[in-house]
């Protein structure tokens, strides 16, 4: 799992946002684009992708897609992964 990765992954959610303006600093919930639905498809794209379960709380409290990727990191070296 690299940042790279998690980065192009997480572009792939946005339809209309030109994925080569998400980097890891994008503070993602000011994307024109970003809503709710787009929160759920980060959040299955994270289970299908990583085999991790994030809740909304990580994403609402992570800024940046980094941050989001280092919530995902975390669990996965707790073990919380499915």
């Amino acid at each position: 799992m690299d940042l790279n990765g998690f980065v192009a992954n997480f572009a792939e959610q946005f339809d209309e946002t030109d994925k080569s303006a998400i980097t890891g600093n994008t503070e993602f919930k000011g994307l024109e684009e970003w809503s709710s639905m787009t929160a759920l498809s980060v959040i299955a794209m994270i289970d299908s992708e990583y085999d991790i379960q994030i809740k909304g709380a990580d994403i609402r409290d992570s800024a940046t897609v980094a941050e989001l990727f280092g919530r995902v990191q975390a669990l996965a070296s707790s073990g919380n992964a499915c």
